[in-house]
């Protein structure tokens, strides 16, 4: 793991948390359409999007809208092909609110990366969003070819909830015979409903996301609690090994910085090769605040890493 146990906030960031929680109301006051128009309506895109070879919005034949992006580079097809999924509590935020980052992992990683638009909680509870997700995953494994993608180097990826269902979909691809993912890359992801660990407890409030928050997203995903506990909710209780090498992220003042740790290193004791890196000084959502210092190196990094998998790991 690269990474030291937290001690600092990031000044860059301790200077941004004021804004971020000024003028937003406690998403656990809101309905799940409120929190999405409220967000919607916060959201500011940036002036000048990072330059890319080329995007293009379709619908899936299961009936998923995705986001395809082509990176700007001078590399030869066939490219590594990452179907990517959003965070938002598996309540809000779409293609739009993580545009920036699908543009800068295409262009990291030079990679073909179709984001995917799943459906989200309330309306359609667990496991709706990871079996959209699954979908996807297939629809693109199938047309790699038309998209300039290689189906050896396969990539599944997600921040937060989007974490979440790229950790389910990569247990699902290997239990239903495929397609076979090369690597999976976690972003500060769920991982399990279990709201009593050491980071839940250090950064239950003041550092953006909230254990309130937390708990209100999980009662809108899957109210049934028990259900909470299924490996396809909660993939720490899967059975991890044959699973695709990880690229796992976690930041220091995360209430889920815990979770991903164990997830990290229970993948590592089933022999699954991980890159883990801890960012200290980092909050979660921090990865689609391209303003950070800390955002831009921890990007390239996850860039780096899952290169680096793919070089090591792809399928023959």
């Amino acid at each position: 793991m690269t990474g030291k146990p937290p001690s600092r906030l990031d000044p860059e960031i301790a200077e941004l948390l004021p804004v971020l929680d000024t003028g937003f109301p406690a998403v656990e006051t809101m309905t799940g359409a409120q929190a999405r128009a409220a967000v919607r309506a916060r959201f500011r895109p940036p002036t000048e999007p990072q330059p890319i070879g080329a995007v293009r919005d379709c619908v899936t034949p299961d009936g998923v809208p995705v986001r395809i992006y082509w990176p700007a580079t001078t590399l030869s097809p066939p490219l590594p092909l990452v179907v990517f999924a959003h965070g938002g509590g598996f309540v809000f935020c779409d293609l739009d609110t993580h545009d920036d980052l699908c543009r800068s992992l295409a262009n990291g990683i030079g990679a073909v990366v179709v984001s995917v638009d799943y459906r989200l909680a309330p309306e359609s509870r667990w496991p709706t969003a990871a079996e959209d997700l699954y979908a996807a995953l297939r629809w693109a494994a199938e047309h790699a070819g038309e998209l300039g993608g290689d189906p050896a180097r396969l990539v599944i990826a997600g921040d937060s909830a989007g974490g979440n269902l790229a950790a389910v979909t990569a247990i699902l691809a290997r239990d239903r015979g495929g397609p076979v993912v090369a690597a999976q890359a976690l972003l500060y992801p769920v991982i399990a409903a279990d709201f009593t660990t050491e980071s839940y407890r250090q950064f239950a409030t003041g550092y953006y996301n909230t254990a309130a928050a937390m708990a209100w997203y999980w009662d809108q995903y899957i109210p049934n609690v028990s259900d909470r506990t299924h490996p396809h909710a909660s993939p720490l209780r899967a059975e991890l090994s044959g699973l695709p090498p990880a690229v796992v992220l976690t930041a220091g003042f995360d209430p889920l910085r815990s979770e991903g740790d164990r997830y990290a290193e229970a993948l590592a004791a089933q022999g699954v090769p991980v890159h883990h890196r801890r960012y200290s000084g980092a909050i979660h959502g921090f990865m689609t605040m391209p303003a950070l210092t800390v955002t831009g190196e921890a990007r390239r990094q996850v860039a780096a890493d899952v290169t680096s998998l793919l070089a090591r790991w792809a399928v023959d």
